[in-house]
């Protein structure tokens, strides 16, 4: 099973200079994201090897644009919590399908 990365940060712009800097600093992909209040709170959420996504996330924590709210590794998310996960990338999926 695949590690979870989450970043959560102010602001879309910002969002995707973290999503930037994981993608390029460490092997990792993007699961999903989340907007909340309009776009002012949007949560990256990559997977990969628990070492790709550890650096991942320390990389963009230290160097993004904003300093992030907050910010987590799941080295092996439990079954729930993967689904929680799916199905907001299913959301995001089915939103590209329309």
């Amino acid at each position: 099973m695949k590690a979870l990365g989450f970043i959560e940060i102010t602001g879309v712009t910002a969002a995707l200079d973290a999503l930037d800097i994981m993608c390029k600093s460490a092997n990792v992909e993007l699961v999903t994201w989340e907007r909340k209040l309009g776009g002012r709170l949007v949560t990256i959420i990559v997977e990969g090897d628990i070492s790709a996504v550890n650096a991942a996330v320390e990389n963009a924590t230290k160097l993004a644009i904003k300093k992030p709210a907050a910010h987590l590794v799941l080295a092996n998310p439990h079954p729930e919590t993967r689904r929680i996960v799916d199905m907001s990338a299913a959301r995001l999926i089915n939103k590209d399908k329309k």
